[in-house]
């Protein structure tokens, strides 16, 4: 079954489902394979893919991203793009997760960060034979593959809000010192009134003030409570649409995942399987606190110098807002 979009609503699915004789739990591993087409692992040649049934009985893809030239610990996993896929379309629980191979102990780890996340049921592919119309199949808890978790309980008291959870964390621009920071362009420094040869206007104040907006909306649900330094970013590519990628923490610290690749799992899955390359991106917004410990904007120059060369990158900083901060 050929798929190039990233979500199935629950009235698709059922009726998809129907159509080919199985249960919407059954038509999970069925469209695994369609995921693992849409990766892009140009480094290891090695497809994984993972489809996702959320509460609301949406179906959400995800898949791996490698990023030549670049260090392999930036890649994102089939399941992170899977739950930042979530995350991006207002999913709060994910039940049930089928994907191609084991998740590594990296995406095992990051699944902590769901409330509730030891009772996701996880179905591999790979593992499973004969037809899955006529089999039972075994989906496994996460704690059947994570049998000893460290994660949020561990260090955050019971009130903070997980990963797909809504979140506030009170940020905004403050005007008057915002006027006296200087706008960081990783690729045009000195140089407001560059013209990219597909038309984009460097030097448009409209366009940067709606991804100054979009990323700070981004920074405010980003999931960052063991630092205390959420961030966002917001990229747009040569048609004027916006891609939101919001920071992402995991109690393990490493499989932690940063706002640009983030937005980038927002590319990918927004322009389906044709996608096009990473080159069509010419506009980035960085959003984040000045002076915190962990920032983002040396690794997002890197990560986008590398796979968009033409985009305007540049670093908004934020503070918070006194009535709405609250200490981590």
């Amino acid at each position: 079954m050929e798929r190039d979009r990233f979500v199935i609503e629950a009235a698709e699915a059922e009726s998809m489902a129907k159509e080919l004789g199985l249960s919407v739990l059954q038509l999970l591993p069925s469209l695994v394979k369609s995921a693992q087409k849409l990766a892009r692992p140009p480094i290891s040649k090695y497809h994984v893919g993972a489809v996702g049934l959320g509460s609301d009985g949406r179906i959400f893809f995800g898949v791996n991203l490698e990023f030549p030239g670049l260090p392999l610990h930036h890649s994102v996993h089939a399941e992170q793009f899977l739950i930042t896929n979530a995350a991006i379309n207002g999913e709060t629980q994910l039940l049930y997760i089928a994907v191609s191979s084991a998740p590594c102990g990296h995406c095992r780890q990051f699944m902590q960060e769901i409330r509730g996340a030891n009772e996701i049921k996880i179905l591999i592919t790979s593992t499973e034979t004969g037809d899955d119309r006529n089999q039972d199949l075994i989906f496994h808890p996460l704690s059947h593959f994570l049998t000893h978790p460290f994660g949020p309980d561990d260090l955050l008291g019971k009130d903070v809000p997980l990963l797909l959870e809504p979140h506030n964390n009170g940020l905004i621009f403050d005007d008057q010192n915002q006027n006296q920071n200087q706008i960081k362009d990783s690729n045009n420094v000195g140089n407001d009134f560059k013209i990219h040869s597909n038309g984009f206007h460097t030097d448009h104040d409209e366009e940067f003030s709606r991804l100054k907006n979009a990323a700070l909306e981004a920074a405010n649900k980003s999931h960052a409570p063991y630092s205390g330094c959420p961030s966002g970013v917001a990229l747009m590519d040569s048609a004027g649409k916006v891609y939101k990628g919001l920071y992402t923490e995991s109690a393990a610290y490493n499989p932690s995942l940063g706002p640009v690749q983030a937005a980038l799992v927002a590319y990918v899955a927004s322009r389906g399987g044709g996608g096009g390359g990473y080159d069509k991106i010419v506009a980035g917004v960085l959003v984040e606190k000045e002076g915190v410990m962990v920032r983002q904007e040396s690794t997002a120059k890197l990560i986008l110098e590398s796979i968009a060369p033409k985009c305007d990158f540049r670093v908004f900083n934020c503070n918070s807002s006194k009535k709405m901060c609250r200490k981590v």
